[in-house]
C-alpha cells in the first residue's frame, strides 16, 4: 500500500477515513494522496460560457480549500506521512477515478455516515459510484478506530467460479493486513443448499488457493446481508470484504444489492473488490 487516495470533504466521517489511512501509511511507508474536488457550477469554471467576474469565486474556494488542507495537515496523526494535496476542479466521482488512477494507487479509502443511510460525502451519489465501479478496492470506514489491526478478516462469497479472481485479491489483501481470512457462505431460506452442497461448491471455488485460506464457514440465516453481519459479530471480525459488480449496481453477489446495506448496517469497516 505505497500510494493510498482519501478523497475528502473535510467532514467528520472523511477525518476518521483519514485517520485509518494514516496508519496504513505508516505500517507501509506509504504516501497519502488527499483529493477535494471542488464541484462548482459550470459558469465558473467554464472559459467559454462563463465571465471574468466569476473568477474571484472560483479562486475564493480554491483558497478556502487550501486552508482547510493546513489545518488539517498539523494534525499530530499526520506527522511523519508524507501526503500530497490536491484540489481538482471535476465531478467529484471522475476525479476520484482518474487521480486513483494516475496516482496508482493500492488502495481508496472513504468515509461513511453508516447506519443514517448509504449519505454520500460529495454532491449525488459519488461514493456509490465509486464503490460500485472502482478498479482500485475501497476501503469504507464508518466510526472513529484508534488501532487498524486486522485479526480477522471476513470474506464473503457465494463461490461463483467467475468470481475467484476477486478472492485472489481478498487473499492479498488479508497477506498484506497480516489478517486470518476466513471465506464465509452464508445460507437463506430462499436460496437454500445443503451443506454438502455448500462444502462442495466452496471446494471447487477455492481450488488450489486452499492453503490461502484460514477458515471456511457456512452461515445459516435469514438473509445475506444479516448473515454477514451476524457472523462478523460471532467472530468478532475486524474487517469485512464483499465483491462489487461494477455497472449492474452495487453488488449483491448473487442477486440483489447487499453491499449497499452492509455498508449502511455493518459497523464493522467494509472494503470492496470489483469483480
Amino acid at each position: 500500500m505505497k500510494n493510498i487516495l482519501v478523497p475528502t470533504d473535510f467532514s467528520d466521517q472523511a477525518e476518521k477515513a483519514l485517520k485509518v489511512a494514516a496508519q496504513l501509511a505508516k505500517r507501509f511507508d506509504g504516501d497519502i494522496y488527499l483529493l477535494h474536488m471542488l464541484e462548482l457550477p459550470l459558469q465558473l469554471i467554464d472559459p467559454v460560457g462563463g465571465s471574468s467576474q466569476n473568477l474571484p469565486e472560483a479562486i475564493f474556494f480554491m483558497k478556502l480549500a487550501h486552508q482547510r488542507f493546513n489545518k488539517i495537515m498539523k494534525e499530530p496523526y499526520l506527522k511523519g506521512i508524507k501526503v500530497h494535496e490536491t484540489v481538482e476542479f471535476h465531478r467529484a466521482f471522475d476525479g476520484i477515478m482518474e487521480i486513483g488512477k494516475e496516482k496508482k494507487c493500492d488502495l481508496i479509502v472513504m468515509g461513511s455516515h453508516g447506519t443514517s443511510g448509504f449519505q454520500e460525502m460529495f454532491i449525488g451519489s459519488n461514493t456509490e459510484k465509486v464503490v460500485r465501479h472502482s478498479e482500485i478496492p475501497v476501503l469504507v470506514i464508518k466510526n472513529e478506530i484508534p488501532e487498524f489491526e486486522i485479526d480477522n478478516f471476513v470474506f464473503a462469497t457465494d463461490a461463483n467460479e467467475s468470481h475467484k479472481k476477486v478472492l485472489r485479491k481478498a487473499i492479498n489483501f488479508a497477506d498484506t493486513l497480516g489478517a486470518k481470512l476466513h471465506l464465509l457462505f452464508i445460507n437463506t431460506p430462499n436460496d437454500f443448499v445443503t451443506s454438502k452442497e455448500a462444502h462442495k461448491r466452496i471446494e471447487e471455488f477455492i481450488g488450489d488457493l486452499g492453503s490461502k485460506v484460514h477458515e471456511v464457514h457456512i452461515f445459516n440465516d435469514i438473509s445475506v446481508e444479516q448473515g454477514i453481519i451476524n457472523f462478523g459479530n460471532k467472530i468478532n471480525a475486524g474487517l469485512i470484504g464483499i465483491a462489487t459488480h461494477g455497472r449492474k449496481g452495487i453488488a449483491h453477489f448473487f442477486n440483489g444489492s447487499i453491499s449497499e446495506d452492509l455498508v449502511n448496517h455493518s459497523n464493522r469497516p467494509v472494503v470492496t473488490f470489483k469483480i
